[in-house]
């Protein structure tokens, strides 16, 4: 994957490059599966960081691509991609699983989540 510093992100996306705005904050590329879809990537302490060493660009952390029907999920380190281990189905249903559970779980909660754990 290459990469290009641009002021404004084109209309068109080239494949295989990692479009990068500084003045927006924002990162653009095409999947890294070849599914074609659009990947936006904010950069910001709370989204996305990138890191520039003068040659090659790497973005932190994972970008999983969960509403897509690829649901592909990969690093982009020294203008690679790198393909994570867990991806597809199985993680995205776990990830669902743990944005739908609520944050601050009672203890009620949390001893029923056990029980149905070892018990179910």
């Amino acid at each position: 994957m290459q990469h290009k510093f641009v002021d404004l992100i084109p209309d068109e996306i080239s494949p295989d490059t990692l479009f990068i705005s500084l003045e927006y904050g924002t990162c653009v590329h095409l999947c890294g599966c070849g599914c074609k879809n659009e990947v936006v990537t904010p950069l910001s302490p709370s989204d996305w960081k990138l890191t520039y060493d003068g040659e090659t660009i790497s973005l932190h952390p994972s970008i999983g691509n969960w509403s897509f029907d690829c649901r592909s999920h990969y690093f982009v380190k020294n203008n690679k991609i790198s393909w994570c281990k867990y991806s597809g189905d199985a993680l995205t249903r776990k990830a669902q699983r743990a944005l739908e559970q609520p944050k601050n779980k009672s203890v009620f909660s949390k001893l029923k989540q056990l029980y149905n754990r070892y018990f179910c």
